[in-house]
């Protein structure tokens, strides 16, 4: 019994490692492809990104990770930058008072909570 309770830990853990070294691997590319003869912006963007990576691993709103993740599969800033946007917009359109535009905006945009309170907010 011990010794499988050991090798499940030990496997999860390996499968961290291997996550962790995976996901600095893309940052790095990142960071290369962005910038590939300036090593002083390739560090910048490699922080940038490793740190968005952290981020997006414990965002709680899988809806809007879904998105973020969608329109930016190979950028974990934009998809930082588009998670905050879109769970921003999402929890201002729980605040809205008119229900006939608040209609308007879903019909437009029914997977886009930032252009949904973008609407909202032009109407």
């Amino acid at each position: 019994m011990k010794k499988r309770v050991y090798l499940l830990v030990s496997i999860f853990i390996f499968c961290c490692a291997i996550s962790a070294v995976s996901s600095e691997k893309k940052c790095r590319e990142i960071a290369q492809r962005e910038y590939p003869d300036d090593i002083e912006m390739q560090n910048y963007i490699f922080d940038q990104q490793c740190t968005a990576f952290r981020y997006m691993t414990k965002v709680e709103d899988m809806d809007v990770k879904d998105i973020a993740l969608r329109e930016y599969p190979e950028d974990f800033s934009m998809q930082k930058y588009t998670y905050d946007q879109q769970n921003a917009g999402k929890r201002y359109m729980t605040t809205v008072r008119d229900s006939q535009v608040e209609q308007i905006a879903l019909r437009e945009y029914p997977f886009d909570f930032s252009m949904q309170k973008y609407t909202y907010d032009q109407q």
